[in-house]
């Protein structure tokens, strides 16, 4: 049989394409084919509507909204969350073998799904969702929007002070931050005096634009929470929402705001009941116009003060964390990367961390550095911990375990925590504890030893641009192999017990 499907996912990063891949595999096993529209953060190929005729079912692994779904309609189509086509995608290929050919027999079953695609397009899917449900997806939207700009900017600021160091010692970071596009003493402007034999220039010019992108973090979040809430006419009052946040002092915190904010308010003028003649300048003039003044107006007046006030108590307290404090954090946003290998717990942390990316700036050492190296340290450690697993104790998983193992390496040095998902499936209750404590434990040692990071992404592709390379390792590497020990003890336990209960 030939099926179609689309996979998607809040962050768009790795769910998206894993939930791809797993169903190609067991399409390819049961002897079918499959063509998969990945709707990701890499952007997507629409499948060919030829393609979408000729296949026998449709499978949707989602948790977004399905871009364009009304391409599909008529088709039989099995609906489900992007988790179960990673932890399943036999089953749901089964199910939607079962279901092209209940179509095929029945001929009714065309009817009944034309018009349960007509009811699905009349209310939208977002419609059905609870409002925590509503929540996470704008936020990820937000999220999943601004981590470019932090890979883009922390990225090239860490090799400007890397550069730096190389070309003025150890304090060649605090030298370049007086460079800029232009600057009042023509000898810092990189506009009127960039010499390209210089790596000072070099550096400073990767710093500019590294802390240019870093401008556009808070505006980028506000403006694709609204963008998720209102759709287009959400981008302007988010955006410059956003803007303001950033320039008053109140951080993601106030993006979060005036997302949310702009967003309602984009949503709620858009739905004005308006005579013909103006609805033409509704999208271009009324929307932006009302929905931003209202946005911005009560930011500024109101809601920006409280704010600022808040993120000030909250940075200042992460800058208060003595040792002992940071280790606490470590534990806990080390446990939450390990619980549910990047499902909501798992975001939460990881949004922390990014964010605190978006809160430092271009700080030399900021503390939100450390907690982005202990988030990125203990999400790698699952995928490890189950890689070194399985090359130590092959006979303690099956073969399927055993090939997922060996691609976890590749996975887990790359930070992709749900290299873990198929085995964690499998056996819940021992893998998410041994990978609880074992991020749990890197998490703290990394913060610690004082790594730090500014990329939000990267495994061991961003080594050389850390802090404290050495600590980092040593952290890593302590959590994986206590992680392995635990799930090869726990396995070895429940093998030798025959009367066990699996999970």
């Amino acid at each position: 049989m030939r099926f179609v499907g689309v996979t998607s996912c809040p962050t768009g990063i790795a769910h998206t394409y894993m939930a791809a891949e797993a169903l190609e595999a067991a399409a390819k096993a049961a002897g079918h084919s499959i063509t998969v529209e990945t709707q990701g953060s890499a952007g997507s190929t629409p499948i060919s509507q030829a393609e979408i005729n000729a296949a026998d079912a449709v499978i949707f692994a989602h948790d977004l909204p399905v871009k364009d779904a009304a391409r599909f309609a008529g088709k039989p189509t099995i609906d489900v969350g992007v988790k179960k086509a990673i932890s399943d995608g036999p089953a749901l290929v089964a199910q939607a073998v079962a279901a092209a050919q209940s179509f095929a027999s029945d001929p009714a079953a065309r009817e009944r799904a034309e018009h349960a695609a007509a009811a699905a397009a009349a209310a939208p899917a977002a419609a059905t969702q609870s409002t925590g449900t509503k929540l996470r997806t704008w936020l990820m939207t937000g999220v999943s929007y601004m981590i470019p700009f932090v890979a883009a900017g922390g990225i090239l600021i860490a090799l400007g002070f890397m550069l730096a160091q190389v070309a003025l010692g150890q304090n060649g970071a605090v030298d370049i931050v007086k460079y800029g596009i232009t600057a009042k003493d023509p000898a810092f402007s990189l506009m009127d005096s960039f010499n390209p034999l210089s790596l000072t220039h070099w550096a400073a010019l990767l710093f500019v634009i590294g802390a240019a992108a870093f401008g556009f973090l808070v505006p980028i979040l506000s403006g694709y929470i609204a963008y998720a809430i209102a759709d287009r006419p959400g981008l302007v009052p988010g955006i410059v929402g956003g803007s303001i946040s950033a320039t008053m002092g109140a951080g993601f915190l106030g993006g979060l705001v005036t997302g949310l904010l702009g967003g309602f308010i984009a949503k709620w003028v858009s739905g004005w009941k308006v005579s013909k003649g103006v609805r033409g300048v509704m999208p271009v003039v009324v929307i932006p116009l009302v929905s931003t003044l209202i946005t911005a107006g009560l930011f500024i007046t109101i809601l920006g003060r409280p704010i600022k006030a808040l993120m000030d108590a909250l940075t200042n307290g992460l800058n208060s964390l003595g040792v002992g404090g940071g280790i606490i954090l470590g534990l806990i946003v080390g446990a939450m990367m390990g619980f549910d290998l990047g499902g909501p717990v798992n975001k939460v942390a990881y949004t922390f961390g990014t964010t605190g990316l978006a809160a430092a700036g271009t700080a030399l050492d900021a503390p939100q550095l450390k907690v982005m190296a202990a988030v990125m340290a203990a999400g790698m450690v699952a995928p490890l911990g189950l890689a070194l697993a399985t090359t130590l104790r092959p006979k303690l998983f099956n073969e399927v375990e055993q090939e997922n193992g060996k691609a976890a390496w590749l996975l887990g040095a790359s930070f992709i925590s749900e290299g873990a998902i198929p085995f964690a499936a499998a056996d819940p209750a021992r893998i998410i504890a041994s990978s609880v404590v074992g991020s749990a434990i890197t998490g703290a040692l990394s913060m610690a030893f004082g790594a730090s990071l500014r990329a939000p992404h990267g495994g061991i592709w961003v080594l050389p641009l850390m802090g404290n390379i050495i600590g980092f390792v040593i952290a890593l590497a302590v959590g994986v192999v206590v992680m392995a020990g635990l799930v090869i003890v726990l396995k070895g336990s429940n093998r030798a017990n025959p009367a066990a209960v699996t999970a």
